[in-house]
């Protein structure tokens, strides 16, 4: 959107994009930028203006620490109310035996790689435990990524990072755009309010239900984390407080409708990636029995990864009767692991099914198959109707 009249091809104050719903994948922030394109505007002579309003505060990732030695990647985004592109880097890695080469994905104007990444005789399914943090060089205005560590022979992998503060990727991100689809601009990128103007463009976001296998199926906590934050944006509660404090109240007063007590609940980002946050089994059983009542609850199931064929259990329970029948979403952090869904036994009965283990050897390899045993128990288990 924008403010400015538009003479001769030139837009004589600032280009302005506002954040209202799910966050714009690249693709289709480059349509927005072709429908600017079409309608005349050539170059840009004020600032390109990211508008994160609709959260307070706008920047919730500031002043935040790493939650833990990994910040570069996906997970640990912290979400805005634009996610542009989600702010991250891109890489195609690729090795062929002899080297291993690395391209960024969508090309940001002055970012640039520098490839480190040597050969090893690593499992290509273990990449990843080959990686280091990649360390940021500027030069002359010019960012070089400088990646590092081993990469497996024969192997290719696509993995997206969490690199460079949001206002920069933008900045850097728009300026290629724009310059691909023949466009110019001489300003800065900056996060501001705006107050108003005419509707160049926009996108619409995609629909709760597909979101929300986004969160459940590939467990994005970003997504997760952003959905939460949309819920403190409502009109149904009276204005004041922050967004966190609107969204907590929004579940709070939800669960009280359907009869749930809140007691022990603490509620900090929603997505669960968090060291305050607790809830007890049962009153996560509750909110899954009340699922089933919803005319969306087809919406929701189908959501929810399915034992021995994707998400997290894609590789579990695979030998066991849950598989193909029972829809299980994990929890993990470091001292935790949990699983909770619906779980059909023998006499073909759903059950809700909400396990929970909090435990400083509650690692993967220790607590999965205490788990999956559980599940594999009640799935064998004949409940009268």
């Amino acid at each position: 959107m924008t403010a400015a009249p538009l003479e001769e091809g030139v837009l004589k104050g600032d280009l302005v994009l506002r954040g209202r719903r799910s966050g714009r994948g690249l693709g289709r922030f480059r349509r927005m930028l072709v429908a600017a394109r079409t309608q005349g505007i050539r170059e840009v002579a004020g600032d390109f203006i990211l508008d994160l309003g609709l959260f307070s505060p706008a920047r919730l990732d500031e002043g935040v620490p790493a939650f833990d030695e990994t910040p570069e990647f996906r997970y640990n985004l912290i979400p805005d109310a634009l996610m542009l592109g989600s702010y991250l880097l891109g890489l195609e890695l690729a090795a062929d035996g002899k080297a291993v080469s690395a391209t960024i994905e969508t090309p940001l104007e002055g970012v640039r790689l520098d490839n480190g990444l040597v050969l090893s005789e690593r499992k290509c399914a273990d990449w990843e435990d080959g990686w280091k943090l990649p360390a940021l060089e500027r030069r002359n205005g010019e960012i070089v990524v400088k990646l590092s560590g081993d990469f497996p022979k024969d192997c290719t992998a696509s993995t997206r990072l969490n690199l460079l503060d949001r206002v920069e990727y933008a900045d850097r991100l728009f300026r290629a755009l724009w310059k691909e689809l023949g466009g110019t601009f001489r300003g800065t990128t900056r996060v501001s309010f705006a107050p108003g103007g005419r509707t160049i463009a926009q996108h619409r976001s995609r629909l709760l239900g597909e979101m929300v296998r986004d969160v459940n199926k590939r467990s994005d906590n970003p997504v997760t984390r952003m959905l939460y934050s949309h819920l403190g944006t409502t009109d149904l509660l009276p204005p004041g407080g922050t967004t966190a404090e609107r969204a907590e109240r929004i579940v709070r007063d939800w669960l009280r409708e359907k009869g749930i007590d809140d007691a022990g609940l603490v509620l900090d980002n929603g997505s669960g990636l968090s060291r305050k946050e607790r809830i007890r089994p049962a009153t996560l059983a509750a909110v899954l029995r009340e699922a089933r009542s919803s005319p969306w609850f087809p919406e929701d199931l189908s959501a929810l990864p399915i034992a021995g064929i994707d998400g997290g259990v894609r590789r579990r329970l695979d030998r066991s009767p849950a598989a193909k029948k029972s829809r299980l979403k994990t929890g993990t952090l470091r001292d935790t692991s949990a699983l909770a869904g619906y779980v059909v036994d023998t006499g073909g009965t759903t059950l809700v099914f909400v396990a929970m283990i909090n435990h400083p050897k509650a690692t993967g390899s220790v607590a999965r198959p205490i788990l999956d045993a559980l599940v594999d128990h009640v799935t064998r288990l004949r409940t009268a109707r």
